[in-house]
């Protein structure tokens, strides 16, 4: 179990934690949420011990491990992507290497009656236990199916770590953790750089995690589907609620309605008692009357209402002009990037008024369409043309790059503004919560939230028929997220959303249009239609399915245990045996009090007799349970 205790940091004159409190314990599911900037991040730091707070501690159990998923994190190079993540089982192969050892002297030793040598086979069956125990002899399976699950392909196995992006290099991390599976499990916004399938794999793998995850996320539907407990992080104070994030905010609204109702309900009661008290003043006979109603009314305790922070930028997209029937035509197009072959003679329409979302794996060719559509970037064969008036809006995976770091976030709007928009350039920054000296800040203090909702700002300044937007949600919470998805419900243009968030998709696109194996796949409704017609959990599986052969041997089907499951069946095992050597206790003191004539005759005789037909009912079920653990384990 981790406790924190009065944990208190001040930047400035903002506190950012005021004192909080909370308790994780062994096998928590919590999701922490809170607006951009709140201290989310710096709470998963201090558990971790990266920094330390200002007041206030936080324990842990000394034997416990705890991995920690975060932003900033670099992978040593020089290593493929199968050899990094096996790092995870470096104390196994410590084990395993010993193991070896030890077998060679045993081979070579003669005093088989020395104590040394009784102490030497005693070592080597402990350490032989152990490592079949956690599944020493699996860990490259385990090894593969992670990484698999995690959208790693066969030929990636080999590759060196560094010839891989930023986002792939996160989910060597990941992998890595997930396999060492510590006790205390922090991540990080651990979605953003993983597409639908592996999202869907991921929530699949921690629903079962034997420990406690603690994770920071803006995919609703992400903690909704992992998380039973939901700590809210609002102006320094902690508020925690045994709800997942759905449930939470229904929880937090009805908290705060029935604060607003009991503060309304005092502030009649208080006004009234005012009025008496200034009544029974003016009176001499009442004075002391007065007097005494006041000292009651200055204990009384005043019900305050929880500060929220509830402010929201106002995104209203400029009225679309009207383009014609065909808004985007690609017909046969090739896209290479030197040999490797991304999207193969692919044909697309979009009729005006379409909306259509992206999907699929990272690296098969959304990005690539997107930047082909709006000229950023040359196909290799075919063509891609536009229709009659179209006018293309903006929102590239990277925005806020291409911004100048050292332009302030006026010169940024100036630099992007068509000339009648100059003097409404503070009112749409305002509109996006930059008010009065913000728009001097300088690009390069703003964080990825700030930059993300001044990259929107910057699509406002121009009409446009044609919006197509690059996982537009990285970077905003869970507030600014549905803010810019209602204003997308309202653009009466053609859209285009590459993402990999499913509740931000859902109800928000007419067609589905999945990347994979260099083709296109198209389906007609939004993300969740398209899932049920696939009719899965994770669109891996299926693939999974499809390729492999109807029959396979009893030998292949059975189910290897991990190391985690194979000590719960153990810990399960041996509380049953407990259970059933208890009850047989129970069992023989009843016998032997029903074997005694007098027993009969005893008040208490038939109350025993109830209670030796449960203890007997109740063993031949924990036999049952015993008997199949075993089995379990066997197997």
């Amino acid at each position: 179990m981790i406790s924190a205790t009065d944990l208190f940091i001040k930047y400035g004159d903002r506190v950012l934690l005021n004192k909080v409190n909370f308790v994780i314990g062994d096998r928590d599911k919590i999701g922490l949420v809170g607006r951009n900037g709140a201290g989310k991040s710096t709470i998963l730091k201090i558990i971790a011990g990266y920094i330390g707070p200002q007041e206030g501690k936080v324990s842990r159990p000394g034997n416990s491990t705890l991995g920690f998923l975060h932003q900033e994190m670099d992978l040593p190079m020089g290593r493929s992507v199968k050899a990094e993540a096996m790092r995870a089982f470096d104390q196994i192969k410590e084990m395993e290497k010993r193991i070896a050892s030890i077998n060679e002297e045993i081979a070579s030793r003669t005093d088989y009656d020395s104590p040394e040598y009784a102490k030497l086979l005693e070592e080597f069956s402990d350490l032989n236990n152990r490592f079949q125990l956690i599944g020493g002899q699996s860990i490259e399976g385990q090894t593969e199916k992670v990484l698999k699950g995690l959208g790693f392909k066969d030929e990636d196995m080999d590759q060196l770590t560094e010839t891989f992006s930023g986002g792939w290099q996160m989910r060597i991390e990941l992998a890595k953790m997930l396999l060492q599976q510590p006790d205390y499990l922090l991540l990080d916004e651990p979605t953003n750089h993983l597409d639908i399938e592996s999202i869907i794999w991921l929530e699949s793998f921690l629903k079962d995690y034997p420990g406690a995850v603690i994770v920071i996320s803006h995919d609703k539907e992400f903690l909704d589907n992992i998380t039973e407990r939901t700590i809210e992080i609002e102006l320094g104070n902690l508020f925690d609620y045994k709800a997942s994030y759905s449930n939470f905010v229904q929880l937090r609204e009805e908290r705060r309605e029935k604060q607003r109702a009991a503060f309304e309900n005092q502030q009649r009661v208080i006004a009234e008692k005012e009025r008496t008290i200034n009544r029974f003043m003016a009176k001499a006979t009442k004075t002391k009357m007065a007097q005494s109603m006041k000292k009651q009314l200055d204990k009384m305790e005043r019900i305050e209402i929880d500060e929220a922070n509830l402010s929201g930028m106002r995104l209203n997209f400029p009225e679309a002009p009207r383009s014609g029937q065909v808004v985007v035509d690609v017909k046969n197009l090739v896209k290479r990037y030197d040999d490797k072959l991304v999207l193969n003679e692919v044909d697309l329409t979009l009729d005006r008024g379409d909306r259509i979302a992206f999907v699929g794996q990272n690296g098969q060719g959304k990005t690539t369409l997107a930047k082909i559509i709006v000229n950023e970037l040359n196909l290799t064969d075919g063509t891609c043309k536009l229709g009659h008036n179209v006018s293309i809006g903006y929102y590239a995976q990277n925005q806020s790059e291409g911004m100048h770091p050292n332009q302030t976030l006026l010169e940024t709007m100036e630099a992007a503004s068509p000339p009648e928009m100059r003097t409404k350039l503070r009112n749409i920054l305002g509109a996006f919560m930059f008010s009065g000296e913000d728009v001097d800040k300088k690009v390069s203090v703003l964080s990825g939230g700030e930059r993300a909702r001044l990259a929107l700002a910057c699509l406002l300044l121009r009409p446009f028929n044609l919006l197509v937007l690059d996982e537009p949600t990285n970077h905003l919470d869970i507030i600014s997220k549905d803010i810019l998805k209602r204003a997308l419900d309202d653009y009466k243009g053609t859209l285009i959303v590459v993402s990999h968030d499913r509740e931000f998709l859902s109800n928000l696109t007419n067609r589905t249009l999945e990347f994979r194996d260099r083709q296109l796949f198209e389906h007609i409704g939004d993300v969740n239609a398209f899932l049920e017609k696939r009719a899965m959990d994770s669109m891996r599986e299926v693939e999974l399915r499809n390729s492999t052969p109807a029959k396979t041997s009893e030998k292949s089907s059975k189910k290897s245990l991990s190391y985690e499951e194979r000590k719960k069946l153990m810990r399960q095992l041996s509380n049953s045996e407990k259970k059933i050597e208890k009850l047989e206790e129970k069992i023989a003191d009843l016998e032997s009090k029903m074997a005694k004539p007098e027993f009969f005759e005893s008040p208490d005789a038939e109350k025993e007799m109830k209670q030796y037909n449960e203890f007997k009912k109740e063993l031949e079920e924990e036999m049952e349970i015993w008997e199949s653990t075993s089995l379990e384990l066997e197997d």
